[in-house]
């Protein structure tokens, strides 16, 4: 008995321009009825990779599955993708683009403008519908964009920096329409370099920088590799004897609290005992590192690697 295909795969993809590098050796697997972040600064090679995915871009070698079939026209219309560059006929009625965008994603002209009038009154967006596109705001304009790419019923949701430039009303509106997909057993694959929004989002992450992945896991699981051994601290006392004490790797105060980094074995709850010799202590809570902390750490580490590797090469030339 077979088991169901995954939703995406992507096995060992590079792609060049020239002598440019643009994505080298990536690999992840996108899990079914997950929203899935694919993260990274501007220019790692995100965009690039789902342009791959959606066979807009062809790799140099490795391969991309789609449900289980090579990405190709038949596995991509299972895909609803929204790119970072944003193009809609601006001069063409809202109502009127959006059943024009079904079309040609093989909805008939009835069904689609029926879908089309639904969406609209979804988003809130039916008083608009025989308003131009140039009308709208950029908001607007993105929420059309979205039931473009979401209006066949896809499967898989591709979104490229679809918060860029929205406010947080519009960005909001988005986000509760991708969860909303994952409640129906979607999958949803986020591309930015939001950590904010990543972290609110989605449940894997795949970490992309200077071409290469340098971190991949569920959330949560990231989390706690990345969190480490660490407290904070509510309370009164001098901050020399806490860093005194046993154990202490470092202690940093933020907005009020007393952050403290413990040995990676010292046990939590003999610290906090020989800490309340020293120390008033109202509260203690572990700190989880957040996924803006876990991506400036991992694309850092990253970044001196590339260096280190750069330096040895020279090195050895000599």
């Amino acid at each position: 008995m077979s088991s169901t295909p995954l939703p995406i795969l992507v096995e060992s993809v590079t792609k060049r321009f020239g002598d440019f590098t643009a994505v080298d050796e990536v690999s992840f697997e996108v899990p079914a009825g997950k929203i899935f972040g694919i993260l990274g600064p501007n220019g790692a090679g995100k965009t690039t990779t789902i342009r791959m995915i959606m066979n807009i871009t062809i790799p140099d070698s490795g391969r991309v599955l789609i449900l289980g079939r090579p990405s190709t026209e038949g596995a991509s219309r299972r895909i609803g993708y929204l790119p970072e560059e944003r193009g809609l006929y601006r001069r063409m009625k809202v109502l009127e683009h959006i059943v024009f965008l079904g079309e040609i994603r093989g909805i008939p002209a009835a069904e689609s403008k029926k879908r089309a009038a639904q969406w609209l009154e979804r988003v809130q967006l039916e008083k608009w519908a025989d308003k131009r596109v140039e009308e709208l705001s950029k908001g607007m304009q993105q929420k059309i964009q979205f039931i473009g790419c979401a209006i066949h019923d896809p499967d898989i949701l591709i979104l490229d920096e679809p918060f860029s430039g929205l406010d947080p009303v519009n960005a909001l509106a988005l986000k509760d329409l991708f969860l909303e997909f994952r409640q129906r057993g979607k999958t949803v694959v986020l591309c930015t370099h939001v950590m904010e929004q990543a972290e609110k989002l989605c449940d894997e992450v795949t970490v992309i920088n200077r071409a290469k992945v340098v971190l991949r896991g569920p959330l949560d699981e990231v989390k706690r590799r990345y969190s480490g051994n660490r407290l904070i601290l509510r309370g009164n006392g001098p901050e020399e004897a806490l860093r005194a004490l046993a154990g202490v790797k470092g202690l940093e105060r933020h907005d009020g609290e007393v952050r403290v980094e413990l040995d990676p074995g010292l046990n939590r709850g003999d610290f906090l005992r020989e800490a309340t010799r020293v120390w008033s202590i109202e509260s203690a809570m572990p700190h989880e590192a957040s996924l803006d902390e876990i991506f400036i750490r991992v694309v850092g580490e990253s970044i001196e690697a590339v260096e280190a590797a750069a330096k040895m090469k020279e090195e050895a030339a000599v």
